[in-house]
């Protein structure tokens, strides 16, 4: 048993090796992680601003909703 776990690690690794550093030197894979990069770059940026948006709207519609809940009945 101990063998095949040996066996195992020994081809996993080469596998890996051989997959790491021929997508590490493919150019198309290069261009596909930047564009990928930038495009969650981009969405996480939207993200914050909607976001900022968002607590600017809760914070003005609490400012209405208490003046308007402090009028004299």
């Amino acid at each position: 048993m101990a063998g095949g776990n040996f066996m195992h690690r020994v081809i996993s690794y080469v596998v890996n090796e051989l997959v790491v550093n021929g997508l590490a030197n493919s150019p198309a894979f290069q261009r596909f992680a930047v564009r990928t990069s930038r495009k969650i770059e981009d969405i996480s940026n939207m993200a914050a601003q909607k976001r900022r948006e968002l607590a600017e709207q809760v914070e003005e519609f609490s400012k209405n909703f208490e003046s308007k809940d402090q009028r004299p009945r």
